[in-house]
C-alpha cells in the first residue's frame, strides 16, 4: 500500500501535469473511498467549486444499494456532466488524482464522457 506522502506527490504531479495543459478549462477532480466515490468540477482561477456529486447524496442513495462499485461511478459521472452543463461548462480537464485510470474512475469518465462533456 502506498504511504500518505507517495500518495500525495503522485496527486501533486498529476494535478501540475494538467494546469500545463488546462487553459482556462475547469478540473474535473475525482476521490474514492472504500465505501464512495466523489467528483468535483472546479474553477481553479477563481478558486471556486462550480458544480459537485458524490453517491452520499440522498436522491443517489435511494435507488442503490452501495456507492463502491462501477455502476455508480457511472451513474454518477452522468450526474455531474448533467449539473456541468447546467453551469455552463462542456469542456474540463481530467484530474484522476492518485488513482489509476481503471475501475470506479474509468468508469466515472467514460460516463460523463456520454453525458456530453469534453476531455
Amino acid at each position: 500500500m502506498a504511504s500518505k506522502e507517495t500518495t500525495q506527490r503522485r496527486s501533486a504531479r498529476v494535478r501540475r501535469q494538467l494546469k500545463s495543459v488546462a487553459n482556462g478549462r475547469p478540473r474535473l477532480s475525482v476521490h474514492r473511498t472504500s465505501k464512495n466515490i466523489y467528483v468535483q468540477l472546479i474553477d481553479d482561477a477563481k478558486g471556486q467549486t462550480l458544480a459537485a456529486a458524490s453517491t452520499l447524496e440522498k436522491d443517489f442513495k435511494a435507488g442503490k444499494k452501495t456507492g463502491a462499485d462501477t455502476a455508480a461511478a457511472a451513474a454518477i459521472g452522468k450526474l455531474i456532466a448533467d449539473r456541468a452543463i447546467k453551469a455552463g461548462v462542456k469542456d474540463v480537464v481530467f484530474d484522476r488524482g492518485a488513482y489509476i485510470y481503471h475501475g470506479r474512475v474509468k468508469a466515472l469518465a467514460e460516463a460523463a464522457r456520454e453525458g456530453g462533456l469534453n476531455f
